[in-house]
């Protein structure tokens, strides 16, 4: 990106129409998230086993494509032998169970049923309260960590950008309606673990050139800084979205959940490193100088 290296961006002069901006968005995905609600996965709600012998070798892709007719594209489908899966079906009508076994009968033939049940969820309430206390304690650490290896401000502005992006992935699942499962979880992880990298390589420049403050003020200071990493954040940006943009539109089913939560978490990710973390320092610094 040499193109980028002789100019110089004044970031800091949009940072108050970003942040509200990044308001709104927060805003209205947390009214998404309680309002709408969020489309829970067979991991949280449980559902339907259905364990099946098929008479001749089949695909996990040709028993997904029969299940799609049902609005069970999303079902986990596992594959023990040539013939043989088990298909956890989302729960929904009582009958799912007797639907999803008369669709495979008429496409595939006879099949041997060897199991059909109601299953618990997989994540409980126990797993769920212990997988956000490791969220909270992880970011306390992040914050402790930052403090100790910067400064405190930079620790609080990181760690509100990482609320921002996951909020906000968040609510772009629950206005598509797509499905939170494990999977998601991991996707939220990656897009925090990436995101943080991002603001880190940032302000670590920050304090590289926080001996100019006087001479410069925190906004230029901010603006050079920005724009002295600028080739790097958007070659990071760019060679990790693109293999993103590749599993989205031909990953498949299976994982566009996954892949949809990164592109989204990619992409808020590298704009909040600027203008949510970087921005808010600003205005403390400008607020509150001491």
């Amino acid at each position: 990106m040499k193109f980028l290296h002789d100019r110089k961006f004044e970031f800091m002069a949009f940072r108050k129409v970003a942040m509200g901006i990044s308001l709104f968005l927060v805003a209205a995905s947390l009214f998404l998230i309680f309002f709408r609600g969020l489309n829970l996965g067979i991991d949280y709600t449980g559902g339907t086993l259905l364990q099946v012998e098929f008479p001749a070798p089949v695909s996990v892709g040709q028993v997904r494509e029969t299940l799609k007719s049902l609005g069970q594209e999303q079902a986990v489908i596992q594959s023990y032998s040539d013939r043989g899966m088990i298909i956890r079906l989302k729960a929904g009508e009582e009958t799912v169970g007797q639907k999803a076994r008369e669709a495979l009968r008429k496409q595939f033939g006879e099949i041997q049923v060897l199991r059909l049940e109601k299953v618990g969820p997989v994540v409980g309430k126990e797993l769920s309260r212990g997988a956000l206390i490791a969220l909270g304690l992880a970011l306390v650490g992040i914050l402790l960590y930052v403090s100790f290896r910067f400064k405190f401000r930079f620790a609080a502005v990181s760690v509100i950008a990482l609320a921002h992006d996951a909020i906000i992935v968040t609510g772009a699942f629950a206005l598509t309606g797509r499905e939170i499962s494990l999977t998601f979880i991991a996707a939220i992880l990656t897009v925090v673990g990436y995101s943080i990298n991002d603001t880190i390589v940032v302000l670590d420049r920050v304090r590289e050139n926080w001996g100019k403050l006087r001479q410069l003020g925190i906004e230029r200071l901010l603006d050079d800084s920005v724009n002295q990493t600028l080739s790097r954040t958007i070659n990071t940006s760019l060679t990790t979205l693109l293999p993103v943009i590749a599993l989205f539109l031909f990953g498949g089913p299976v994982i566009a959940d996954f892949s949809f939560a990164l592109l989204v978490g990619l992409v808020v990710g590298t704009y909040s490193s600027i203008f949510i973390a970087c921005a808010l320092l600003c205005e403390w610094m400008q607020r509150s100088p001491r």
